[in-house]
């Protein structure tokens, strides 16, 4: 059956083949493309008081949070530890910023600018490795609309001055491990019209889109279905009629029916932490009974999604279900999708707050904080495409690797990232 787009797993598998590549070697032209990139955002700053050029203070950002930097102070220290190495593919005319510099210039960059940039540049790397790699999955690309809390942004908690920790809309290519758009919204209910409106301006063709309850609205699918894109959209209390009709349609005589023709079926087990987790997915095409069925643009299935967790040690048993709807009736798909939209939390949100340490970054400019998280989060998507290389291939112990021996581990990196070096390192492992 179709399942949802695999670019990693098979970019893994055929990396394997990859030699070790010329560590003595900066990754000069992988770097100059990325400033490339760069170039395209406005220097907000005041002309002929700039001291940096905006692009080196991004680029040796963007290299001290590969090498484990955390904040602005992270920064200066990197810069000044590396600046003989950094001399070989930026200028550097002036030194290395402060840690103020940092702070003051991301605190002015526009968050849209650095977000297209920095996304732009890793579909051109993941475009490159396609090509080279000969990697040419059809299957559908997956992509999670999940919303993010800061939780050390915020100040002055349980008093009138309150301000809240920053909440982050984030739309999730769950195939590529590219962050496509990160926008600080107000209240939680904002999230729904940003959603929308950035969900309207993607290109969703060979695409299924998965979503919380919270954003399983008429208005979002139908702008979803426009876009020629799929949807699995969970249901729960924004929905409470919805999701008690579609929850006593799936009696325990409907779910055998579905079980005994095996059809629009799908289960799944894995042990992990002494603990055996079951998935069953019951789908059913029979949606006809639905009264507001031409109210949901696309609507062709229900989804009963039955999760049994048995603890080896102790034998207790739990169990748990859920709905949604779809415009897919291809019930491996949809498990796929399900599953799969906890990618956002686990490969996206888990990082940001564990591996980069953003819950501890108190930094009270927004803007700034924002922009930093831009960076993390391109750094994370290029880290997920180097694991291939690294023995230990957590994301923490990556970083600190490069912490440890940046030129080398940065040449590897970068120069993977360059179709021409991996051009050249290909026909030496195949000669």
């Amino acid at each position: 059956m179709a399942r949802t787009n695999k670019f990693i797993v098979e970019y893994a598998e055929k990396f394997k083949t990859v030699m070790d590549f010329d560590t003595n070697k900066p990754p000069v032209i992988t770097m100059r493309r990325f400033i490339r990139y760069l170039k395209l955002i406005d220097d907000r700053r005041i002309a002929g008081m700039i001291q940096y050029p905006l692009e080196e203070i991004i680029v040796i950002a963007f290299l001290a949070v590969l090498g484990g930097a955390e904040n602005w102070e992270d920064m200066e220290l990197f810069g000044k530890s590396y600046r003989k190495w950094l001399k070989k593919f930026l200028k550097l005319e002036n030194g290395i910023p402060s840690h103020d510099t940092f702070r003051r210039v991301f605190g002015l960059i526009r968050s849209s600018q650095l977000e297209a940039a920095t996304v732009a540049y890793m579909a051109d790397i993941i475009g490159r490795l396609k090509k080279v790699l000969k990697i040419n999955n059809t299957d559908k690309r997956h992509i999670c609309v999940d919303g993010k809390e800061s939780r050390g942004t915020g100040r002055k908690r349980d008093t009138s001055e309150e301000i809240r920790n920053l909440q982050t809309l984030h739309i999730y290519d769950n195939t590529h491990g590219i962050c496509l758009y990160s926008g600080a919204i107000g209240e939680k209910t904002n999230e729904i019209p940003v959603a929308q409106n950035i969900l309207g301006s993607m290109e969703l063709k060979n695409s299924i889109v998965t979503f919380d309850a919270m954003n399983t609205q008429k208005r979002t699918v139908a702008i979803i279905r426009e876009q020629k894109g799929d949807y699995v959209g969970a249901l729960k209390g924004n929905q409470s009629c919805m999701d008690e009709e579609v929850r006593a349609y799936f009696t325990d005589d409907v779910r055998t029916k579905i079980l005994s023709k095996g059809e629009d079926y799908y289960r799944s087990s894995e042990k992990a932490h002494n603990q055996l987790e079951t998935r069953e997915f019951f789908l059913t095409r029979k949606v006809s009974w639905f009264e507001d069925l031409g109210q949901w643009s696309g609507l062709k299935s229900f989804i009963c999604y039955k999760k049994t967790m048995v603890n080896l040690v102790t034998g207790m048993q739990t169990a748990e279900e859920r709905y949604y709807i779809s415009s897919v009736t291809d019930v491996e798909m949809c498990a796929d999708a399900i599953c799969g939209h906890w990618g956002v939390e686990n490969r996206l949100h888990w990082h940001l707050d564990v591996s980069f340490n953003e819950d501890g970054n108190t930094t009270v400019d927004r803007n700034a904080f924002s922009n930093l998280s831009l960076i993390n989060k391109m750094t994370l998507s290029m880290l997920k495409l180097c694991k291939p290389l690294f023995k230990h291939n957590s994301i923490r112990s990556m970083r600190k690797q490069f912490g440890w021996t940046m030129a080398e581990c940065l040449a590897n990196v970068l120069n993977v990232l360059s179709n021409d070096e991996l051009l050249e390192s290909l026909t030496i492992s195949k000669s």
